[in-house]
């Protein structure tokens, strides 16, 4: 009686471990590859229009909320600043930038990953004028030497036609810089 006793109480204790074995941890909850699509634009940045050699700006793009948000602050040397905060929206399973500028501009982008780039676009109160609304379409490419390319068309006639409006280049501070 006691040698069954032993053996159903061994046979218990082994049920419950195997239970209590802990599952492996899940990945974060932003690690999955569609939340990554942009971090090439996370750095410290130099920015420079086009392929000038004249330097119009720094950018501090960084990651935040463990990779579940990218915040910029825009610091042009002539003019006020700005910033953006960016997500993937998994409900809607695309990205999303809001935009906010010292002159109280504030445009809602949407987007997503094209062909290796991140493609954003958004409409813009007034930007070709006052009430002249309009579209703007950013593409941000990374670079085979680092860099990253932002480059901005508007629409006026609701996407059928874009002209350029920015391009710019952001290239790596060198450390220490600021």
């Amino acid at each position: 009686m006691m040698l069954r006793f032993s053996m159903l109480l061994a046979a218990i204790l082994a049920a419950a471990a195997a239970s209590a074995q802990v599952a492996p941890p899940s990945p974060p909850p932003c690690s999955a590859p569609d939340h990554r699509a942009f971090d090439f634009w996370v750095g410290e940045w130099d920015v420079y229009p086009g392929n000038s050699g004249t330097q119009v700006a720094t950018s501090s793009i960084e990651a935040m909320f463990d990779g579940c948000a990218i915040r910029e602050t825009w610091k042009p040397f002539k003019g006020g600043g700005g910033g953006s905060f960016s997500h993937y929206d998994k409900e809607r399973r695309h990205w999303r930038q809001a935009w906010v500028d010292s002159g109280g501009a504030r445009v809602d982008f949407d987007g997503g990953p094209v062909d290796g780039r991140m493609v954003l676009t958004g409409r813009w109160a007034n930007v070709a004028g006052k009430e002249q609304d309009g579209l703007i379409r950013m593409t941000y490419t990374r670079r085979e030497d680092g860099s990253v390319r932002q480059h901005g068309e508007q629409s006026v006639d609701h996407g059928l036609s874009w002209t350029k409006s920015f391009d710019f280049i952001y290239r790596p501070q060198k450390s220490g810089e600021k």
